[in-house]
This record gives structure tokens, sequence and C-alpha cells, in this order.
């Protein structure tokens, strides 16, 4: 009973557990965000990787040199070379300043996580499309689709239902990355535990909750995905 008077005194007293919501709310809003951008720009950079466009073929120099594939790998090597943190802070420092200081930080962080999740996806997708057989885009090809619709017909669909379970692990890693966003500012839930650390001079405690509220949410998401797979598998 005192410990419960003393976690009372720890987030109820002050309305001091309204940082606790501030912090998931943006937590997720950002992870939402980021996650949209991720998979779009993912797949787009996937489909660069796998792309056959070699504009100097009949240069005997440059016949192999395919400028969207080359685009894709380096932005692949760089973001994947780069800590998250580093890339956020260029982001909020060197990107957003001056006309753009003004930008909301979920922005700004969603961009950035999304940007970095990008690379990611996109070596997952083009795992995925590439451990397909051969054959499923040659059939696409004789039923008189270009390559564009059978990508996104038949190749792109049957690569997601293969790729699901590492989305999932990416997307999860995307939640609790989004506790560096207090290097800018954002108050993510990592940042609400140290400011009620700093009223309170606990750091445990909120600590603990914040660790709690994370393994709830990257648990309900994981058993939600897993009906998901589990649906796409039946659907087969």
């Amino acid at each position: 009973m005192e410990y419960l008077h003393v976690l009372k005194e720890i987030f109820i007293d002050g309305a001091r557990y309204k940082y606790i919501l501030e912090g998931l709310t943006f937590s997720i809003g950002t992870t939402a965000l980021a996650a949209v951008i991720g998979v779009v720009l993912g797949i787009l950079i996937a489909l660069m990787q796998l792309s056959n466009f070699y504009p100097f073929k009949h240069s005997k120099k440059w016949k192999n040199f395919n400028p969207l594939s080359s685009f894709a790998f380096g932005y692949v090597d760089l973001i994947r070379g780069t800590p998250a943190v580093v890339q956020l802070m260029i982001l909020a420092n060197l990107i957003f300043v001056g006309a753009l200081r003004d930008t909301p930080i979920l922005i700004i962080a969603a961009l950035s996580f999304g940007i970095n999740s990008g690379a990611y996806v996109a070596e997952i997708i083009r795992a995925g499309i590439q451990g397909l057989d051969k054959g499923q885009m040659e059939a696409a090809r004789a039923l008189g689709l270009d390559y564009k619709e059978s990508m996104k017909e038949v190749i792109i669909p049957q690569a997601i239902k293969k790729i699901l379970p590492a989305l999932v692990s990416e997307f999860i890693t995307l939640l609790k990355e989004t506790s560096i966003v207090g290097f800018i500012g954002g108050v993510d839930l990592l940042r609400s535990a140290n400011i009620i650390t700093s009223q309170t001079y606990r750091g445990v405690e909120p600590l603990l909750a914040v660790g709690l509220i994370y393994l709830i949410m990257t648990t309900i998401f994981t058993k939600f995905m897993r009906k998901v797979e589990k649906g796409l598998t039946v659907s087969d």
C-alpha cells in the first residue's frame, strides 16, 4: 500500500501521467507516418535496384551502367552505414532551418525515420522479389503484361506475403527507434519518463512504465500482424 502511494505521487499528483500520454501519442504518430514513408520509399528503391534501365548500352565504356540501380544501392549503403541519430540531427539542424524552422518536430522525425526505414524495407523487398521463381515474371509477360504491370499485379503481391515477418520486425524496430527523438526536442515516451524523473527524482518507475508500454504495443502489433499473415496464407 505504501508503494502504491509512491506511484500515485509519481504519476497522478501534478497530472504527470499526461506526459506519458503525450509521449505515447507522439511515438505512435511518428511511427505510423514513418512506416508509410518507409514502405512507399522502400518499394520505389527496391524497384530501382531491380530495374533494367541502361541508357548507355550502345557505349562500350558505359553499357553496363544503370543510373537508377546505382543511385538506389548508393542510397541504401549511405543510410545503413550511418546512425539514425546522425540522420535525425542532420535533417533537423541542416535541412529544416530558415523558412522551414517552424516545421513540427513530428514531421521532421517521421521523415527522418521514414527515410532510414526505407533503406531497410528496400532490401527486404528486393530479397523477397529475387527469392521468387523467375517463371512468375515470365508467365506474367506471356499473358501480355508489361514490366510495370507484372511487378504490380504479380510479383510484389507474392513477395509481400514472403517478407511480411521481416517487415513486422522492421516496424517494431522503427517504433523503438523513435526513442531518440528527444535529441531534437520531441517529447516521446522516453523523453516523458525523463521529464517525470526530473520532477520527482524517481528514475526507475518512469522508465519501467515506459518499457512496459513499449512491450504492450509491440506485443499487440505482433499478434495483429500474425493474424494478417495467417489470413494471407489461407487466401493462397
